[in-house]
């Protein structure tokens, strides 16, 4: 291997941290104004090119735990990159991960204030609300069916805190960014009809989601992971290292089985699930 491969390695190392305690408790203090000032701010890695997903991830947990020492409660958590050709852009082999906070969640039916956003892009996803806890290692796809109360069509509010193009370098936001940046999280709107994980084959629930009565973007289940449980087995075991665990009411979005869409005040938008009902809201 040579050297450059070798640093591209490390890089994606899911354990190797090479940012100092104090600049990532900076870097996630950094991300918490510019979501507060609606004003996105340089990519990390442009700035620190060493920089790693573990870097990425312990940077999101200290933005995080900088929301819940202000008085947010954590809702549950959500899973991206599920797709195989998101996976390929990102240069990532597996998904990644965020938590959601109690006040990402929004009224489906109502109206979504796009001044609580930067650049917002919605995607369409099953939730499952979990009735047990999941506690990894070993936590395998049947676990999930078995603590799982209900599955129930969900859309995903997505945001990004930095700039997809670096104005200095030219280069494009990197996984290790989304990382940092509670893997894109923004909000989320459930609806439709719950379903008992044992009732559906999630594979095969289909979606389409539509702006101003413009169908955009279809998909089905089997994009995620070949099945959306997969990807909640798949966190609680990554979860698992940082002792934390998925807690029974907790809401855990699967992953997104189309495109993200981009949002404009006015925008209305409908995810039709065909047998398990539809989810409308409006952007104002």
């Amino acid at each position: 291997m040579n050297l450059e491969n070798k640093d591209a390695s490390r890089r994606f190392d899911q354990s190797v941290l090479t940012l100092e305690p104090g600049l990532i408790a900076s870097l996630a203090a950094e991300l918490n104004h510019a979501e507060q000032s609606r004003e996105q701010i340089r990519q990390f890695s442009a700035r620190h090119p060493e920089m790693t997903i573990a870097d990425g991830y312990h940077i999101s947990k200290q933005w995080v735990d900088l929301k819940l020492a202000a008085g947010r409660t954590v809702f549950g958590h959500k899973i991206g990159l599920t797709s195989r050709a998101m996976q390929q852009a990102a240069g990532i082999t597996e998904p990644d991960y965020g938590t959601l906070l109690d006040d990402m969640v929004f009224e489906q039916g109502g109206d979504v204030p796009c001044s609580r956003f930067i650049t917002p892009k919605v995607e369409v996803e099953l939730a499952f609300v979990l009735g047990k806890r999941l506690e990894g290692p070993g936590v395998t796809v049947f676990d999930v069916l078995k603590a799982t109360e209900y599955v129930i069509p969900a859309v995903e509010i997505i945001d990004s805190r930095t700039f997809q193009v670096d104005s200095e370098t030219g280069a494009r936001r990197k996984v290790q960014d989304t990382i940092s940046d509670n893997a894109a999280n923004a909000g989320i709107i459930v609806g439709g009809l719950p379903m008992r994980p044992d009732k559906v084959d999630m594979r095969w629930i289909g979606a389409m989601l539509s702006r101003n009565a413009v169908i955009e973007e279809t998909g089905i289940g089997a994009g995620v992971l070949n099945n959306p449980a997969n990807g909640v087995a798949w966190l609680a075991n990554r979860l698992a290292p940082w002792g934390q665990t998925l807690e029974a009411g907790e809401t855990v979005l699967g992953g997104s089985f189309t495109r993200p869409v981009e949002v404009k005040p006015g925008d209305v938008f409908n995810a039709d699930f065909g047998p398990l009902g539809a989810i409308s809201f409006r952007f104002v």
